[in-house]
């Protein structure tokens, strides 16, 4: 499997929640949890999907540490989800559809790209952008 299937996955799982962000968080080829927005649902604003996933994969694994890990998601982590990668030690982190893109289309978002953020953490983590990023875009139609 490759950065376009995994994001395929992401991209079903934003299908299904409050919002139109999803996750997959991915070791060695394989999906270790897929995980989408429940903000509504669960009444918390950090409810979001990255959140979601890094909390129920830490749970499953019973270690915080998702080193080796890559995370993939339906847009840009904001500033919270991009923080809780560093904290949690995902190892890379790949999205489709921008901050900036979802900003240009009057998607409220904290205009604070997750580059920026990694940049002043402790753990440099690579990123990956713009993977299916047309198909991310249409989620928000």
């Amino acid at each position: 499997m490759n950065h376009k299937d995994f994001m395929k996955m992401a991209i079903e799982q934003a299908k299904q929640g409050d919002a139109p962000y999803g996750t997959v968080i991915v070791k060695n080829g394989e999906v270790a949890i897929a995980a989408h927005n429940t903000v509504k649902r669960d009444n918390d604003p950090s409810a979001h999907a990255e959140i979601n996933a890094i909390r129920r994969l830490t749970a499953k694994i019973g270690n915080y540490s998702l080193q080796g890990y890559t995370l993939y998601t339906s847009c840009e982590p904001c500033p919270m989800c991009a923080t809780a990668c560093i904290w949690a030690g995902i190892s890379e982190i790949v999205y489709g559809a921008s901050i900036q893109d979802l900003i240009e289309r009057g998607i409220s978002q904290i205009d604070l790209p997750c580059e920026e953020i990694i940049a002043k953490g402790f753990r440099k983590i690579p990123v990956t952008k713009g993977i299916l990023k047309a198909e991310c875009l249409e989620l928000f139609k």
